[in-house]
């Protein structure tokens, strides 16, 4: 499967930041103020711009909510997020980075393994802000500037009172969205690609969740569903096989998320929260709308490369697409409005566990 996600090695570089503040006794975000009143000259010379955004949940007025800085190819920006509650515990930041406008993706440091970092990010990604870091957070990160002419790069920052969402800003929101803009050049992005991933493999299903049956549409990852909560905000949709209960005749079959149990006909572990998860009683899952595409063939969907190119899709009111056959086109909008297509490219038919469906994807970034 092709990955298109960028810049990890930015990734990498704020989280050993974060990481390499922590400490037992502060909080893993302070940023050490310079002292200018011992006695010794302060220097003169010129500070670089630091690009800053402000949210005061007692203040609003005094709220900075966009920033930008300028950046020659190879060098690194600046930025600063300060976020004070009140009334509200921020439990959890999430970042997102929009590259060159290909879309908003998790700003998170899964591939690094760092023992300070384990303490300071959450499962799914997002930064784990205990102790002080609950009432106020004010921590400054370098942003490296890529080999590149023109474009522009978007941070987008936002607390919450518990688990979030990468793709839904709004979801146990606390304070923010808050935007830093870095621009290259001229600032002006090219044309929109749309995001394609190849040789997608799910299995047919287990009802104890330990098959990958699953697959998110934000990262491009193939899930077992009893990988664990923090990454039920993930999953977009499922694959299986009808053979037996109410899902009798359907053969192979893709249901959304909200709607996999029912169409499968049995209740797969760790698909619905416990009673015991965080959040559990507000927790919901992703929908996803399918259909069989009337129009693009196998042909026409290899030939697609723009984003604008899938504007065409309406939204199905149907949450599965049954008796699949490899060459079918499915068309589809997900849980946040983004459309696409899936090409079946091989069926290998069956409910046993080794039995699968294989498929391309493209889809708006």
């Amino acid at each position: 499967m092709r990955k298109h996600l960028k810049f990890t090695f930015l990734i990498c570089t704020i989280a050993l930041f974060v990481g390499s503040c922590s400490s037992d006794d502060g909080s893993i975000f302070d940023t050490p103020i310079p002292d200018n009143t011992g006695g010794e000259e302060e220097d003169d010379s010129e500070e670089p711009e630091v690009a800053t955004i402000v949210f005061n949940e007692a203040v609003p007025s005094s709220n900075i909510t966009t920033a930008s800085a300028s950046g020659e190819a190879g060098t690194n920006v600046t930025g600063r997020v300060i976020f004070t509650s009140d009334a509200t515990t921020q439990r959890r930041m999430y970042i997102t980075q929009n590259y060159l406008g290909q879309g908003e993706m998790p700003f998170s440091s899964f591939d690094l393994v760092s023992d300070d970092l384990t303490k300071a990010l959450k499962a799914d990604g997002s930064i784990d802000l205990d102790g002080a870091t609950k009432k106020e957070i004010d921590f400054s990160f370098p942003l490296p500037v890529p080999d590149i002419e023109n474009g522009e790069i978007v941070y987008s920052f936002w607390t919450t009172t518990g688990k979030g969402d990468f793709r839904d800003s709004e979801k146990r929101l606390a304070l923010g969205v808050g935007q830093i803009t870095v621009t290259i050049g001229t600032g002006a992005n090219p044309a929109a690609a749309v995001r394609e991933f190849t040789g997608v493999k799910l299995f047919a299903p287990a009802q104890d969740g330990t098959t990958e049956s699953f697959f998110s549409l934000l990262n491009e990852t193939v899930y077992r569903i009893n990988v664990g909560p923090e990454f039920r905000a993930f999953w977009d949709f499922g694959y299986y096989y009808g053979a037996s209960g109410d899902s009798a005749g359907d053969n192979a079959s893709f249901a959304s998320t909200e709607q996999y149990d029912a169409s499968f006909g049995f209740a797969v572990e760790g698909l619905e929260p416990g009673a015991d998860e965080e959040n559990a009683a507000t927790e919901t899952l992703n929908q996803m709308f399918f259909a069989s595409s009337t129009t693009i063939d196998a042909a026409a969907f290899d030939a697609i490369t723009l984003n604008g190119e899938l504007n065409f899709i309406a939204s199905s009111d149907a949450q599965k697409i049954t008796n699949l056959s490899v060459g079918d086109v499915v068309e589809f909008v997900d849980n946040y409005g983004k459309k696409g297509l899936i090409k079946i490219t091989a069926i290998e038919p069956g409910f046993n566990n080794n039995d699968f469906i294989e498929f391309d994807v493209k889809i708006q970034p």
